[in-house]
């Protein structure tokens, strides 16, 4: 028996390596393929998919609410898709939830699809495990709108739309404004795990930038590629952060059509 399935992902590249994926496979049917959470909604009502693969992070409507606006009682079996692995994959795998992190391997995907296919084999309801998991992403999602710095014994804080850039240095990060630069005794990972994913990118293992604030993405050499703040710093962008390069040129693309 054939199993029918969606793919539900704004990132065009992710999406159709999905879809390519699932073709190979003799015993799903591919339903089609959506760019936004209100495609996917839509999609979901009408065609009453067997399998969803759906991407949390989407501009305007977000996976968490395609399942909010489905319910997740009513949601076929569900594999989440993430480029945010330090936010979203410890609540899949409290619930155990299928998930997949981008970039993933062929053997990734592989293993994702036939654990959801032994699942649905087994009438496996897994809409309580989904709830609990997108109750904790939603929980994880009070980001952080204002940083305290201190300056002597003061403390004063600032607005994280402020920030132009965050450079890791050692067992601190220098956080960057567009006048002036505070040092905080704090890691990398610890702040990349409280500022909004939609409004930051890790660009480079000791660089995130504010992607409100990106003016420019150039490329430069061996697959590397030039990012330019408003402030006109320039900032390397490593090859391997292929996703956080195409969530930043599509950011600009938009940007720029605003202003016409």
């Amino acid at each position: 028996m054939k199993l029918s399935a969606l793919v539900v992902d704004d990132e065009p590249i992710a999406r159709h390596a999905i879809a390519r994926l699932l073709r190979e496979d003799a015993q799903i049917e591919l339903l089609g393929e959506c760019g936004d959470g209100a495609s996917a909604v839509i999609a979901i009502r009408e065609r009453s998919p067997d399998l969803v693969f759906l991407d949390i992070q989407m501009p305007a409507m977000t996976g968490l609410d395609v399942v909010a606006a489905i319910g997740a009682a009513r949601m076929p079996a569900t594999v989440f898709v993430t480029a945010y692995e330090q936010y979203a994959v410890r609540a899949f795998e409290a619930n155990a939830v299928d998930y997949l992190v981008k970039p993933f391997s062929r053997a990734r995907f592989a293993e994702t699809l036939q654990r959801a296919k032994q699942r649905l084999a087994a009438a496996d309801d897994g809409n309580a495990r989904i709830l609990r998991a997108l109750q904790a992403l939603r929980q994880r999602e009070d980001y952080l709108e204002r940083l305290p710095v201190r300056s002597g014994e003061q403390v004063s804080f600032i607005a994280v739309d402020d920030i132009v850039w965050i450079k890791a240095s050692r067992n601190t990060v220098q956080v960057h404004l567009a006048d002036r630069v505070h040092e905080l005794r704090e890691t990398m990972a610890w702040l990349g795990e409280r500022l909004d994913p939609r409004r930051f990118a890790r660009i480079h293992r000791s660089a995130i930038v504010n992607i409100g604030r990106v003016r420019t993405i150039h490329p430069w050499f061996n697959g590397y590629h030039v990012v330019t703040m408003d402030t006109g710093q320039q900032l390397r962008m490593s090859r391997y952060q292929h996703q956080t390069f195409l969530r930043l040129a599509t950011t600009q693309r938009e940007d720029d059509r605003g202003g016409e």
